[in-house]
């Protein structure tokens, strides 16, 4: 027992230092320094962002759908949403290729047009975007697809008015959309605030006669005899606008040009 005790102790027996050679120790510091120079020299690892690939073909997609087209729309929506977001780096959206991204959005509603996502994230979440021309685009195409299903889609055509209206401060092009809502939308699921949305844009461009053409359309067209609010409401506005009329020519104000 105490043998083995003797050899452990003389096993762990460690060497000092002074017993290393002067050429090794100089060779380990300076590799040590130099180690901690690199670290604080070398420039800090960059994440570089990876482009939007272009959409597949449809019939392509639909193989891969497996017969379950809606299911692949929204495994793909995810993938989309989430790619401004790869590791490392978070992509802001006006560095997006919004052509791309609207392909892809038309590929995701051509796989499932019930799905309603697509058209959510371009009105809400890709108009947030500084670039004022890519905002533009993603209108565009909310507007397009809103006109192949306006009873079902209209909810995506009021923001886009909103967002052409306060964002892009564009009235005419407000005045587009909040016109195509008026014009298309006739679904009693649709609140009556989102087909007026018109008269509002016409009143901020000084269209007065222009607005209470508008008013007096739906007051006859009878589409609002059960919203007993919504025609009182009207009602006072057409009169608020007759008001507003008459004290701008007392007051020597320019007539509408309409």
């Amino acid at each position: 027992m105490n043998l083995s005790r003797k050899l452990s102790r003389s096993g762990d027996k460690e060497r000092p230092m002074s017993t290393v050679p002067l050429a090794i120790r100089a060779v380990f510091i300076l590799g040590l320094l130099a180690q901690v120079f690199w670290g604080h020299t070398r420039p800090p690892p960059v994440a570089s962002a990876e482009a939007l690939p272009a959409a597949p073909d449809m019939k392509i997609l639909r193989l891969s759908g497996l017969g379950e087209p809606g299911a692949l729309a929204k495994i793909i929506m995810l993938w989309l949403q989430a790619f401004d977001n790869q590791p490392g780096l978070s992509i802001p959206f006006n560095k997006l290729n919004y052509a791309e991204v609207i392909h892809w959005l038309e590929a995701i509603l051509n796989l499932d047009d019930r799905f309603q996502y697509p058209l959510l994230s371009a009105s809400r979440l890709y108009t947030e975007t500084p670039d004022l021309d890519k905002k533009r685009q993603m209108l565009e195409f909310v507007h397009e697809r809103f006109l192949q299903n306006p009873n079902k889609r209209w909810p995506w055509m009021t923001h886009a008015v909103y967002v052409a209206k306060h964002h892009l401060r564009d009235l005419q092009l407000a005045l587009k959309y909040a016109n195509a809502l008026r014009v298309n939308v006739n679904t009693d699921k649709a609140p009556p605030w989102a087909t007026q949305m018109e008269i509002y844009v016409l009143e901020d461009l000084g269209e007065t006669e222009s607005a209470k053409i508008i008013i007096g359309g739906l007051l006859e067209s009878g589409r609002l005899s059960k919203h007993d609010n919504e025609l009182r409401f009207l009602k006072n506005k057409l009169a608020e606008l007759e008001l507003k009329q008459q004290k701008g020519k007392k007051t020597g104000d320019l007539p509408d040009n309409h």
